[in-house]
This record gives structure tokens, sequence and C-alpha cells, in this order.
């Protein structure tokens, strides 16, 4: 049995897309997942599963989100070690930084240097970002929303083809934790 965390891509957002938690729980687990635990509105679930990989349990809660609620998400699952090591793996002082000046953009696929290289990184600063393990570390001082910086790394030319969603650093400590079973 493993524990994984799923993440969710634009639910629960501008009063659009609405996924309530509980009937998010209750759908993971009628595919027969135990444990099942949500954190936030913003579309992360918590479960175990006996069966699967990342990329075949993703499908899977992705098309029953599909076919109960009526609308595409797309949907990242990762485990509790690949969770762990993105944290561990922060480039950036996260001990030193309010949660909100930190992100991870988690990735689909591992992200090609080349389309990050048309941004002026010197432009943004003192944002930053750096390139992890299907996953892109953004370091914004003044927040996710007054980032400049996190646009450019939004665009299509960036993620096409690549599902990418992001989490403060609180998020992602929290994920870790709660994919180790602790609550």
């Amino acid at each position: 049995m493993t524990t994984y965390a799923a993440l969710l891509r634009g639910i629960n957002v501008g009063g659009g897309r609405k996924v309530p938690m509980a009937e998010l729980r209750a759908l993971v687990e009628e595919l027969g997942h135990t444990g099942v635990r949500t954190h936030l509105q913003s579309g992360q679930a918590v479960f175990t599963a006996g069966r699967g990989d990342e990329e075949s349990l993703a499908a899977e809660l992705a098309a029953a989100i599909e076919k109960r609620f009526g609308f595409p998400v797309d949907v990242l699952v990762r485990d509790h070690a690949y969770l762990r090591a993105v944290a561990e793996a922060c480039p950036f002082p996260a001990a030193e930084l309010a949660p909100r000046q930190l992100h991870v953009t988690y990735l689909s696929a591992q992200p090609d240097p080349e389309r990050y290289e048309a941004i002026d990184r010197a432009a943004h600063l003192p944002e930053e970002f750096r390139l992890g393990d299907r996953a892109v570390y953004l370091y914004a001082p003044d927040g996710l929303g007054r980032s400049k910086l996190a646009e450019q790394l939004s665009r299509t030319r960036v993620t096409k083809g690549v599902i990418a969603t992001s989490r403060n650093w609180n998020t992602v400590l929290k994920l870790v934790e709660l994919t180790a079973g602790e609550v």
C-alpha cells in the first residue's frame, strides 16, 4: 500500500469548476482507495492505494471527476517519497522565507530547460526560479499574486503539453506530512 497526494488543477477558483471536498473524498473512496483525506478547498486529496502507479491513478481520478462533475480537471498524483524529495531539494532557503514567498509548480513531465531559456531572469529580479525533478521552484518575495515571473512561467510556450499546478510552501510541506501518515 502506498500513500499518494492527488493535486487537482484549477478547481474551486473564482466561483467556477466547483468540486466540493466531501464529494471528492467520496469519489476517491468509490474508486477503491482508503485513508482518504482532503486538504483545503483548492484541490488536494490524500489516499492510500494498493494498485496502480502515479499516471494510471491520475488518469482514473481525472476520468471519474469529469464523469461526476461534467468538466475535465487536470490531475497529478505523487507519492510521499517524491513529495518529500521535492521539499528537501528546494534550492531556496525555505526556513528563512515566508511561505507565501515560495512556491512549487508540480509538472507531469520533466521540464525542458530549453523552454525556459527565453525568460529574461535578470528582468524579474529579485524573483527567481529553478528547475527540479518534475517541478519548478519559484521565489516571489511579494507573493504569487503580484509575480510577473509567475506569469512568464505559466505561458503556454513553457507549459505546452504538460500538466502544471502550483502550491505554496505551506501546502508543499503539509502534503509531505499527510502522505507520511501524520496528521
